[in-house]
């Protein structure tokens, strides 16, 4: 989803046709880890590890793979 022309349009809306190198430098902003997004495969090894034996004991949680990006925006405040 993030690699699209709308996307790169709103990250870089001074640009009258932003490029996937003109935007790559905005998205940083949304992870607190220095990467400008996650890889489809960081996803997909996280699916593997919740239907794998190793993690037989885990319930209930939430397991983000956001680099950061819920607690670099998450109100801790409210």
């Amino acid at each position: 989803m993030l690699q699209s022309d709308p996307m790169y349009k709103s990250f870089r809306p001074d640009l009258e046709h932003p490029t996937k190198e003109d935007a790559t430098p905005a998205f940083y902003i949304q992870q607190a880890m220095p990467i400008p997004w996650i890889e489809p495969v960081d996803i997909s090894n996280a699916v593997l590890f919740l239907a794998s034996d190793e993690a037989r004991y885990v319930t209930g949680m939430q397991l983000r793979v956001d680099a950061g990006g819920y607690l670099k925006w998450y109100d801790f405040h409210l």
